[in-house]
């Protein structure tokens, strides 16, 4: 059974946008752009409030119905950081604090982490008009969208840019996927380019006519659609690599964690997770961690 925990600041359940795309518009903000907003709070009027109104608003912490993001320090904004800062195990001081901007600047997933924040309680709404507490650290979709088969298909996307090779992606993308296999009763196998897939992979820049396009380097690293959707983008201009230094993005790392969310599953509170949305350039996290598992097992039982 999944790990249950008081979620005592804020009744939730983490839940994706209803509509498509399941990606969002934007991506981290470069930490340089917020150094003077360390330790804004509730009130202040500053330049690059903005900016994180804008992030907060594309993950899912900040009111999607609002339209007008100024610079102003406002209540939602102190909520939606507060519940930002509680989901990435950060403490809850509602402020733009070190800690705070470190993980807004962190290269991720474009998937949304969370939507609906209901303005009148500043909690989280499933849309239904109930309030949650969370049960688990791993999350589905909007509905638990999950494919009615076990047995899927996948293939590379004939109109992909030309990043990486078909030699080396076939290899990792297989290993990628039975890391899934192994622990659930889901099989795949590749099928030819052209052919109708469930799970299409390819790289992409900027507007690639999805509705999520890619920002460039050192942003959102890459996107998925949920089942049956299936699509499943790498950014092309992020420096990849099968075995990253530094300042490279692990491939594999990255299809893994794509890939969980062609299988329908969304984003993980849990930092040991594969679903947990940001990435490390420079290091490698292809192994399914115990909520991942539990998550997968509870969407296919």
């Amino acid at each position: 059974m999944a790990t249950k925990f008081s979620h005592q600041l804020f009744g939730a359940i983490l839940v994706f946008f209803l509509l498509h795309p399941f990606a969002a518009k934007s991506g981290p903000i470069k930490p340089e752009s917020l150094q003077n907003l360390k330790q804004s709070q509730k009130g202040d009027v500053a330049n690059g409030i903005n900016q994180v109104k804008q992030f907060l608003k594309a993950f899912g912490y900040y009111p999607r119905d609002i339209d007008l993001l100024d610079d102003r320090f406002d209540d939602d904004l102190e909520a939606g950081l507060g519940v930002f800062q509680e989901i990435y195990n950060l403490k809850v001081t509602g402020k733009i604090d070190s800690d705070t901007i470190k993980a807004i600047s962190a290269p991720r997933c474009g998937v949304p982490d969370v939507s609906g924040i209901d303005r009148a309680s500043n909690r989280h709404n499933h849309g239904h008009g109930g309030m949650f507490y969370f049960v688990a650290n791993y999350t589905f979709f909007p509905g638990s969208p999950r494919w009615s088969r076990l047995d899927l298909t996948y293939n590379f996307l004939s109109d992909s840019v030309p990043v990486v090779s078909l030699q080396v992606m076939r290899p990792l993308i297989a290993r990628a996927f039975q890391r899934w296999a192994n622990v659930s009763r889901l099989r795949f196998r590749e099928v030819a380019q052209g052919t109708r897939a469930d799970i299409r992979i390819g790289f992409y820049r900027r507007d690639h006519g999805d509705g999520a396009p890619f920002d460039g380097p050192g942003g959102v690293l890459a996107h998925a659609f949920s089942p049956q959707d299936g699509r499943f983008h790498y950014d092309a201009e992020e420096n990849w690599s099968t075995n990253p230094s530094w300042s490279q993005v692990d491939l594999e790392s990255v299809a893994v964690h794509e890939i969980g969310h062609n299988l329908g599953l969304g984003h993980s509170q849990d930092p040991n997770a594969i679903m947990f949305p940001t990435f490390q350039a420079g290091t490698t996290k292809r192994n399914l961690g115990q909520d991942d598992i539990n998550g997968i097992r509870a969407l296919y039982p």
